[in-house]
């Protein structure tokens, strides 16, 4: 294990300790974003980045909706097999540290992103509820990411959506 000083983010021989995490979390409290297209994600990404959109119908009606919107709160979208969540407790609110660890090429590897909206809306034309998340100094990208749950009343569908800006955050990216 890196016996070094904690950074703002890691590259590990080994699966993180629960003492490195929250050493990680605390070392990052004040850490600024890296980026500064901040809420960009709500609207047109900005010029400059790679842009990854995808979307998908999960089904319909309201049931469909509240399970899916639940599922972003408990973190299930960053439960990926070689990726989970630093701290799966963190709360979906304004300033909230979220990281991630992954395991690639033979290294486990620390993000650290702070949530910078929580969006939720409901009128007559559809409910919809969004978060975004954005790239601290030492992230091996720089850029946002929302997550949205989207309930269409009109026809009755819900969709999941999410859309990422990006670029290298460092060297090794």
């Amino acid at each position: 294990v890196n016996r070094g000083p904690i950074d703002h983010s890691m590259f590990l021989l080994r699966k993180p300790t629960a003492q490195i995490l929250a050493d990680v979390r605390n070392v990052n409290r004040d850490t600024p974003l890296s980026y500064n297209e901040v809420g960009d994600s709500r609207g047109k990404p900005p010029e400059g980045y790679v842009v990854d959109r995808n979307r998908v119908r999960l089904g319909s009606g309201s049931a469909t909706f509240e399970r899916a919107r639940q599922a972003l709160k408990s973190w299930q979208m960053l439960q990926l097999g070689w990726v989970k969540p630093c701290w799966p407790d963190a709360t979906l609110r304004e300033g909230e540290l979220v990281g991630t660890q992954a395991r690639v090429c033979g290294l486990w590897v620390i993000n650290v992103c702070r949530i910078v909206y929580v969006d939720e809306t409901a009128s007559e034309v559809g409910h919809e509820f969004s978060f975004a998340y954005g790239t601290l100094k030492g992230h091996v990208e720089r850029g946002e990411e929302r997550f949205r749950i989207e309930w269409q009343h009109a026809d009755d569908s819900v969709w999941y959506e999410i859309v990422a800006f990006s670029k290298p955050g460092t060297w090794l990216s």
